[in-house]
């Protein structure tokens, strides 16, 4: 089975090649279908069995509203749940999306304020999430929203094998941030980043933890984490003060004034560089 998924990303990559830099409407489409085939093809052993939950409807997307929901014909409006948008997240949903039948699923349908239902996306009969083929091929980031395990494992692996191959966002030299930089990380304030480097200290400062990648704890780029979420890292083997002195992926929204911040809530947030997986998704 290992030979096979080898040859099938072997070959994909062969023909991916011939249209990445496709712009007319006609190559994008050859692309995500390329895509479609590939992630299909593999995937049922690597991401199906995972992310497998409730079932919560089907319908016919009409429209794609914005790069993370979609409007289904029965004027339901659907967040891509998962995953954060890149540049190139709308274009793609829209190729691969717009009069497609879909199913959805997800652990609860309960709607967002904006009265959308949150759940993964997967195409007709499909056992391959939408955000699983757009993390494949680097047009998404995950958000490291959905709290099971297994299925937050699945969806990170996508990401990291597009980021290794540098495809889509990830061509960008820039997608990620080095937190030695605060500067250019806070130039994204109110957007969603990833950002890497070295914790150089770990401090208490009443009910808040401070990760600080920086000398100067004003200006530096920091990770800032309340004292409720401390029990699920110290219960997933990592009590914060280990993460001293290592290298971390950080992902989430920059916020702050003098220096950059983001505020950690969820395990899949931080990332051990040079782990085989992101904090809170091991099996």
């Amino acid at each position: 089975m290992k030979e096979r998924e080898e040859a099938l990303s072997r070959h994909t990559a062969l023909e991916l090649k011939s249209v990445r830099n496709a712009t007319s409407p006609g190559l994008v489409a050859q692309r995500l279908h390329l895509i479609v085939v590939f992630v299909l093809a593999v995937g049922r052993t690597a991401v199906a069995a995972p992310c497998q939950f409730e079932a919560q409807g089907e319908g016919r997307v009409a429209a794609v509203v914005d790069a993370r929901s979609i409007r289904l014909d029965d004027g339901r409006e659907v967040r891509l749940a998962g995953i954060e948008p890149t540049a190139s997240t709308r274009q793609a949903l829209t190729s691969l999306l717009v009069g497609r039948d879909v199913a959805l699923r997800s652990a609860d349908d309960t709607p967002d304020r904006y009265g959308r239902q949150g759940a993964l996306v997967f195409i007709a009969e499909s056992d391959t999430s939408v955000q699983a083929m757009l993390l494949a091929q680097g047009d998404a980031l995950v958000s490291a929203e959905i709290a099971d395990k297994a299925c937050a494992a699945a969806l990170m692996s996508f990401e990291a094998e597009a980021r290794r191959q540098k495809k889509g966002n990830w061509a960008d030299p820039s997608a990620i941030k080095n937190a030695e930089s605060p500067d250019d990380i806070l130039a994204g304030i109110g957007r969603f980043m990833v950002v890497e480097g070295k914790v150089l200290s770990v401090r208490q400062a009443g009910a808040t933890t401070y990760l600080n990648f920086g000398r100067n704890w004003t200006h530096g780029f920091a990770v800032t984490i309340s004292k409720r979420a401390l029990p699920a890292f110290e219960g997933a083997g990592m009590p914060l003060k280990s993460l001293e002195n290592r290298r971390v992926r950080v992902r989430g929204w920059v916020e702050g004034t003098a220096g950059p911040r983001i505020d950690v809530r969820l395990l899949g947030q931080v990332e051990l560089l040079g782990a085989s997986e992101p904090i809170g998704v091991r099996p």
